[in-house]
């Protein structure tokens, strides 16, 4: 299997490695005034909200748009490392 056909293959597996559960980050920023999510293995994933259930109901749909890019590209989507913190 060549390197693309494998990470395409790899991708379109990913969104089971993703439940909701899993690696954000979420903390309240004082500047905006609003809950920031990050799922810090992808990179540029954050979202904000101003209430916690808003920012990881955005940071999901920001999750989803991410690893369906990285699939129509053909890269490879890193498997979360943790669990939901709050900061």
């Amino acid at each position: 299997m060549r390197f693309n056909e494998a990470a395409r293959h790899h991708a379109r597996n990913c969104m089971d490695c993703w439940p909701r559960r899993d690696v954000r980050l979420l903390y309240r920023s004082g500047e905006a005034d609003a809950f920031i999510a990050e799922a810090p293995e992808l990179a540029g994933c954050i979202a904000d909200g101003t209430t916690r259930q808003e920012a990881l109901a955005n940071v999901e749909v920001v999750i989803t748009e991410w690893i369906e890019t990285a699939q129509e590209l053909g890269r490879c989507v890193p498997a979360p490392r943790g669990r939901l913190l709050f900061a």
